[in-house]
């Protein structure tokens, strides 16, 4: 737990310079309270005004911008540290394609930025009471915060849709359920049949819940989750092509690269190439 000034401060000659990606294994989470923080989040740049949260989550490619003038407190967490029943609480929020930048409710936003606040205070407090009574306070800050974040308008709770209607309920729920499949099969499973098949419904229903989400086909869907995995390893990762190929279900190397080209305009190996223009940084040290 920091401030995103003090990160800035503390990493003069890392990560921005020069910019080099890496793969989130913490949760990050930083509220802007003033100036404006850019931040490459699997490949597309977020701007972050003051009032927003930047949030990359475990398992995303993430690339700094040289330091501004932004300010906030600056959260990591491990995924362990959320409880069971609240990890529950809280998927919306915490899931893979939840957005990178929440606008939480104005109303909110004193509230939320107080709260990190006093959460910062209590990280810098150790030692002043019992450790048991530290980590407890700091959890319960934690908490509270996210359970507040997960009302922003940018989260839609678990169980609701986007139509009031009984069939767009049904398809909301489904569309939400193949997202939560793709994420733990889409190395191994790749067409639609599969999915529909998995969550015990025809392809026609399937595709008819992505594409009233999404506008987009379940097919198109798969294969943009299997090519932002391909980036995210032959960036961030430094995969060859061969073994990103074998750990995404391409039958050879060849397959995979004409799949990555098309979707991309360059090759495998050209991608990897100017993702490597730079040489890696060394890593922080940063802990909640």
């Amino acid at each position: 737990m920091s401030t995103v000034e003090e990160f800035f401060a503390q990493h003069d000659d890392w990560p921005w310079n020069p910019p080099w990606p890496g793969r989130a294994t913490f949760h990050y989470l930083i509220a802007v309270t003033e100036g404006e923080l850019r931040h490459d989040v699997d490949h597309v740049t977020r701007t972050v005004a003051p009032g927003q949260w930047l949030w990359v989550r475990p398992g995303h490619a993430q690339c700094w911008h040289p330091p501004g003038a932004a300010r906030g407190p600056f959260i990591l967490f491990e995924p362990e540290v959320l409880r069971p029943d609240l990890a529950r609480l809280l998927a919306p929020l915490t899931a893979h394609e939840a957005p990178a930048v929440l606008s939480p409710h104005p109303d909110d936003n004193a509230w939320l930025q107080q709260t990190a606040l006093q959460l910062l205070d209590e990280h810098r407090a150790l030692g002043r009471r019992p450790l048991d009574i530290h980590h407890a306070l700091r959890r319960s800050l934690l908490e509270s915060l996210l359970l507040r974040l997960a009302n922003s308008p940018d989260i839609t709770p678990t169980g609701t849709a986007t139509t009031t209607t009984t069939a767009g309920t049904g398809r909301a729920d489904r569309y939400g359920r193949f997202l939560d499949a793709l994420e733990l099969h889409f190395r191994e499973l790749h067409q639609a049949a599969d999915y529909a098949e998995l969550l015990g419904c025809s392809v026609r229903t399937l595709s008819r819940a992505a594409r009233d989400a999404t506008g987009k086909g379940v097919r198109e869907l798969i294969d943009e989750r299997r090519l932002l995995e391909a980036r995210r390893l032959l960036g961030a990762a430094r995969w060859d092509a061969r073994t990103v190929a074998v750990h995404l279900g391409f039958t050879d190397a060849a397959n995979f690269g004409r799949f990555f080209r098309d979707r991309t305009g360059l090759t495998p190996a050209a991608y990897a190439a100017g993702e490597a223009a730079t040489g890696p940084p060394s890593s922080p040290s940063l802990t909640m």
